[in-house]
């Protein structure tokens, strides 16, 4: 099993990035996706999820309507749109798998992550 994110950079406060967390190794079109984000020294904090199926999606309040997550099963991927980044954003992403379609499970795998610097 194999969750590879990339698409993480510097980017000036305003601007936009968009991650991308391509999964290997387990059927990726029954499991729930979240994202979640650490910074040094601080907690994991959730930021986003998006079901298997209907692929309805939640977001955190600090992201949402800044944040888009979405899945494309063909390819086992999601992305994570990131618009109108701020510094509070600068953190290292990680994208990891639910345990069950939904993503508001136990996490049971998490990928290596990407990390994401706003500043001018």
């Amino acid at each position: 099993l194999q969750l590879v994110e990339c698409g993480g950079g510097l980017v000036q406060p305003g601007g936009s990035l968009t991650l991308s967390c391509a999964a290997s190794g387990f059927t990726f079109s029954i499991f729930g996706m979240i994202c979640v984000r650490q910074a040094p020294g601080k907690e994991l904090g959730w930021v986003s999820g998006v079901n298997s199926g209907n692929g309805s999606t939640a977001y955190a309040d600090y992201v949402k309507d800044r944040f888009t997550i979405y899945r494309d099963n063909h390819k086992s991927t999601i992305y994570l749109q990131m618009n109108d980044l701020k510094p509070d954003d600068t953190t290292v992403y990680y994208c990891t798998k639910s345990s069950r379609t939904t993503w508001n499970c136990h996490s049971d795998y998490r990928g290596q992550g990407t990390q994401v610097i706003v500043s001018s």
